[in-house]
This record gives structure tokens, sequence and C-alpha cells, in this order.
């Protein structure tokens, strides 16, 4: 029974997984969005979000500890450097998941995993819905504008 373990271990080894996870971590943080399942989207980003709030504090004991876990210093410093101040003053959920649907091959579920902050597309579509205010339905054309249709009938 696997009662009480939160772990999916995707199929592989721990060292395989562990490897895999930094290597999707690090592709998260320097291209801002992959393709991947849903199965290894979700441990990801139980992954790479303790990361990015490590991120937040830039101290050299918080970027010894984010290179422990990436061992890539390009994705460190585009940590500490660009997402870091982007994520400045969110509270967490760095990272969001859209499912894509399936994959030809084997049906697997897939799913397109992206930084919050870096889609300028979802960012622009809340900040317009933010700013809109409420619509009304059209008003109601004047009496006097509009002929009666009593008045039609006696001109024909």
């Amino acid at each position: 029974m696997r009662h009480g373990k939160k772990v999916n271990h995707l199929g592989r080894t721990s060292t395989h997984r562990k490897a895999m996870l930094s290597n999707m971590a690090s592709s998260l943080i320097l291209a801002k969005r992959i393709t991947t399942t849903v199965a290894k989207a979700k441990e990801l980003r139980k992954y790479v979000e303790p990361l990015i709030t490590r991120g937040k504090e830039d101290s050299m004991h918080n970027r010894r500890m984010v290179y422990s876990y990436l061992c890539n210093k390009e994705a460190v410093t585009e940590l500490f450097r660009t997402i870091s101040v982007k994520v400045a003053n969110r509270p967490g959920g760095y990272t969001r998941i859209l499912r894509t649907g399936n994959r030809l091959g084997d049906a697997a579920e897939m799913c397109m995993m992206e930084l919050v902050d870096f889609n300028e597309l979802m960012i622009g579509s809340q900040d317009t819905k933010a700013t809109r205010s409420t619509r009304t339905r059209r008003s109601k054309k004047k009496a006097t504008d509009v002929a009666s249709p009593t008045e039609t009938k006696k001109d024909e």
C-alpha cells in the first residue's frame, strides 16, 4: 500500500527522477514555458516553486542552495536577475499548467507549463477585465425616431 506517500515516482529511479526534474526546472526558468505531461508538470511544480521563493532573496547561501538543485549557472543567474524581480510581490503560485490534450502516440495527457508573470497575453487580458466598466444594454430608440407601424401602412 502507498498510504501517506506523496511523491509520484514517474516510473523512474530516484537519481533519474532528480536529474529529470533538475533539467526540466532549468528549461522552465530559461525558456519560461515548456511542454510536458501533466504528471511531470505537477511534480515539477513542487520542485521549482520553492526554488523561485528562494530566488526572491539574493544571498550567496540562497544561490548555492538553488545551484545544488539546478546544477546550471545560466538558470541560477536568470532566476536571481529577472524572475525574482517579477515575482517579488507575489506570495506564491509562480507557475501555471495549461492542459493541451492527449499525445498522439500513447494518449498521455499533455500540458504546457509556464511562469505566470511572463505570459503577456494572460496578463493583458486580466488587466483589461479589471479596468473595464460594466456594460449596459443598448438604449431603446425614442418614439419620435421610429415611425409607428400604422403610419407606414397609411403611406402605402
